[in-house]
């Protein structure tokens, strides 16, 4: 019997998420508020399947099958039966626990209640539903059908059943997981990345270094794919904004304090890739 999954979010994480586990063999409803975000996100879905069909890392039937076991809809009601529900929505904790509470009530009581944040503490979130030992973490990465990382948070009360099972789910899917054990704010991964970000657009704000300079010592020097300020451009200078200001506000730690400069491109404008500025011209 295939298994069903529920994501809630059908933007560029949601749906990455939905392609993948379709891909694996899993039933997949995506939900989202409406008609056109939904359109949206299974039309990039076909795109992506398209692209690795093209590039033979795909059979066409089986691109064809995966794209028939996802359906849409804009009804909450759709979880009623998933085994694993992931919610993958904007990054603001009133939104997610809203989220969680309606889905405390209508998910069924073994269902594993996952959300994709990359910096709320999950025990934040679990503590919206009445079964807080079902809630987990599943921080997946961008592209998700090309990042093989998983984080796995667990919250202050997420049981070692529900862990188990998010790992289950998360490597029938491809990825590779990590366990973050203790929820504290931006988990594993964020906080790195963060305080590097942090750290490199200080040294670039004080005319330390340029840019380039920045990340080609991060590339060479510690042999990162990426350095952190071309990773801003690519995430979004306003998401890692967002991200870091959420790990300072929890942690009080200066480390995580987003200087001056981050704060200004964002009132600007320039974001990244997004916007065509940020730290590079794009």
């Amino acid at each position: 019997m295939a298994r069903k999954l529920a994501v809630i979010g059908a933007g560029l994480m949601g749906s990455g998420i939905a392609q993948v586990s379709a891909q694996a063999g899993w039933d997949v409803v995506l939900r989202d508020v409406t008609d056109g975000a939904l359109a949206r996100g299974k039309d990039g879905i076909a795109a992506s399947y398209e692209k690795f069909v093209s590039k033979g890392k795909l059979e066409a039937a089986a691109a064809e099958q995966a794209l028939a076991r996802i359906t849409t809809t804009t009804d909450l009601d759709a979880v009623s039966d998933a085994d694993v529900v992931v919610e993958a929505v904007f990054e603001k904790i009133e939104v997610k626990r809203e989220i969680f509470q309606a889905l405390d009530k209508l998910a069924k009581d073994e269902a594993v209640l996952a959300s994709n944040t990359s910096a709320i503490p999950i025990t934040k979130i679990a503590a919206a539903t009445s079964r807080p030992e079902r809630v987990v973490g599943t921080h997946f990465f961008s592209p998700v059908p090309m990042m093989q990382l998983c984080e796995l948070v667990r919250g202050y009360k997420t049981s070692d059943e529900t862990l188990a099972a998010a790992r289950e789910f998360a490597e029938s899917v491809g990825k590779t997981c990590i366990v973050v054990n203790r929820d504290v704010a931006g988990f594993v991964t964020t906080r790195l990345i963060s305080a590097l970000v942090v750290e490199a657009a200080k040294l670039y704000e004080s005319g330390v270094a340029s840019a380039e300079d920045i990340d080609t010592a991060c590339k060479l020097g510690f042999g990162h794919a990426m350095g952190p300020l071309a990773t801003a451009d690519l995430t979004g200078v306003d998401i890692l904004l967002h991200a870091t200001g959420n790990i300072y506000t929890e942690s009080q730690d200066e480390k995580f304090a987003p200087p001056e400069i981050m704060r200004r491109m964002v009132d600007a404008g320039d974001i990244g890739r997004k916007s065509g500025q940020g730290f590079y011209a794009h």
